[in-house]
Order: C-alpha cells, then sequence, then structure tokens
C-alpha cells in the first residue's frame, strides 16, 4: 500500500458516515473499551434435522457435524450482512474482503493434548457440506500432520530470551496497527478471522463470555453451549462478543435473527453460502 493509501493489505478503508460513527473509535479507542456481549437461545431442531439426514443418506465422504452446520449459518448471515466482517485498528473502520472462521481442535480431550488451530476462508461459492468437508479435511490434516506454518512461527519465537520477545512483540504490535504485519505473522493467526468460534459443547460446557483482543482485527467471538432439549426440540445457547463500533444493535439483532431464520430453514445451505438471503424479520 502506498504511504497515503488508507487501505490495509487485509481491508479497504471504509469512511464513517454519521457523527457517532466518526467519534466513537476516538473515544473508545480500544477494542476491549467498545466491546458488548448477549446470550441467544437458538432453536437449531430443524438445522440437527438437516446434518442427521445428510450424515444418513451414505453419500458424504467425511461426516457433517452439528458444528459445521451452525458455522454454514453464519457463513450465509456474514455473506449477507457485510458489516459483521469489518474491522477498527487505529481508529479507522476497514472492511475484509473475505470471511474466515476460526477455531481450535484439541488432538484428544484430554488436559494434555494439543490444540491446533484452524484459520477456515469461506468460498463464497460452496454450500455447506463443501464447507463442511473442507473443515473436517483441515482438522484431519492438522491433527495427523502435526503443527501448521502458523503453529511453526509462534514455536520460533517461544525459544527467544524474554527481553528480545518483548521488543519484537512491541515491534510486531506496531506494523499490526498500520497494518503491516507480513503475512507470514498473519496467516492462521485467529486474531485476524473473522470471527472465532469456540465450541465449548464438545466439551459439555456452557456458552460464556469471551474476550476481544487488542491485537489483530477479529472484532467478534462466538461461543457455543451444549446442545439441549426444550419441549422437545434442540437448542444451543450461543454468547456473542463484539465490538459496537463496527455497527448499531440493530444492525447486529437483525444479523442474530436471520441467522436463526436460516437455522429454521437449512435447506438454503444446499445452495451457496453467498447466495442473497431475504426473510420476514
Amino acid at each position: 500500500m502506498g504511504l497515503f493509501n488508507k487501505d490495509r493489505r487485509d481491508g479497504k478503508y471504509i469512511k464513517p458516515t454519521g457523527s457517532i460513527a466518526v467519534i466513537f473509535p476516538y473515544i473508545f479507542n480500544r477494542r476491549t473499551d467498545a466491546e458488548v456481549s448477549t446470550t441467544f437461545d437458538f432453536d437449531i431442531e430443524e438445522l440437527c434435522k438437516y446434518v442427521d439426514k445428510k450424515n444418513k443418506s451414505g453419500k458424504l465422504e467425511y461426516k457433517m457435524t452439528y458444528f459445521h452446520a451452525i458455522l454454514a449459518t453464519f457463513g450465509v448471515v456474514f455473506f449477507n450482512r457485510n458489516k459483521l466482517n469489518r474491522f477498527i485498528q487505529n481508529k479507522r473502520v476497514y472492511e475484509r474482503d473475505k470471511v474466515s472462521f476460526a477455531f481450535i481442535a484439541k488432538d484428544k480431550m484430554t488436559d494434555n493434548a494439543d490444540e491446533k488451530i484452524i484459520c477456515l476462508e469461506l468460498n463464497p461459492e460452496e454450500n455447506a457440506l463443501e464447507m463442511s468437508k473442507r473443515a473436517a479435511i483441515d482438522v484431519f490434516q492438522s491433527k495427523n500432520e502435526g503443527k501448521n506454518d502458523f503453529d511453526d512461527t509462534l514455536q520460533f519465537f517461544t525459544k527467544l530470551p524474554g527481553w528480545l520477545l518483548g521488543m519484537i512483540v512491541g515491534f510486531v504490535k506496531f506494523l499490526d496497527k498500520h497494518g503491516w504485519n507480513p503475512k507470514f505473522l498473519t496467516e492462521g493467526d485467529t486474531n485476524y478471522a473473522t470471527v472465532i468460534f469456540s465450541n465449548l459443547g464438545s466439551i459439555h460446557a456452557n456458552s460464556c463470555y469471551h474476550h476481544l483482543n487488542e491485537y489483530g482485527t477479529n472484532s467478534i467471538v462466538i461461543t457455543i453451549g451444549t446442545i439441549h432439549e426444550v419441549d422437545g426440540r434442540r437448542r444451543v445457547d450461543l454468547t456473542f462478543t463484539l465490538d459496537e463500533r463496527i455497527a448499531d444493535g440493530f444492525y447486529f439483532a437483525k444479523s442474530v435473527n436471520m441467522a436463526q431464520d436460516v437455522a429454521l430453514h437449512p435447506e438454503v445451505l444446499d445452495k451457496k453460502l453467498s447466495q442473497k438471503y431475504e426473510w420476514k424479520d
């Protein structure tokens, strides 16, 4: 990027409209100062039936999980609601040209098992099954092939003496603030994902508040609780933590309502995730 070009490698500069949007990043200049969190109870009965039917068909090379279906549901939302794919850095608003979801996969459900970072870039032309297959392959390869490139990068830094590591981290944060970090420091890093998902239901835990980070560009974290039944229908609690500076409360609420509508009509997931989705809110 040129010296006077406001765009970044990972985002296009968006000129804010309205006085609140202009002033907000100066009043709340840190992401953690502007984070809000709330929990929604989602009806996923139809979504679960959709997954069960696909798996019983015997046509899938890789089993689709409820987690994958939830990711696909939000894939439709994030391709339709572009403000959710924005971030604020150095008091400026940027919008990514890609949608990426990040999560952690454990080798085994034990205290000492390794954790693998998975950053899944969504393909707008894929449907839910195609996205699910790629997610399953990424997890399988990560567990069986060991660390990825970003894991190797982190491992290198851990070998440095503390005083040198502190200086390097400070310099990396400076680069991050201005969008100058090289790709090898950002690709595969959850802190640069559109959304960080934490599937706490996989360890039989409830959804919970999860803080945002100052480092990177991630503006939304979603934790997923344990699937449970209410009146014979499967439901799940989803807790959202987000940077309220990227959009107003009405926009966020409407986006959540869209996600619920997609989950109630999962047949739309057979189409490409970037489809234009319309519903009566």
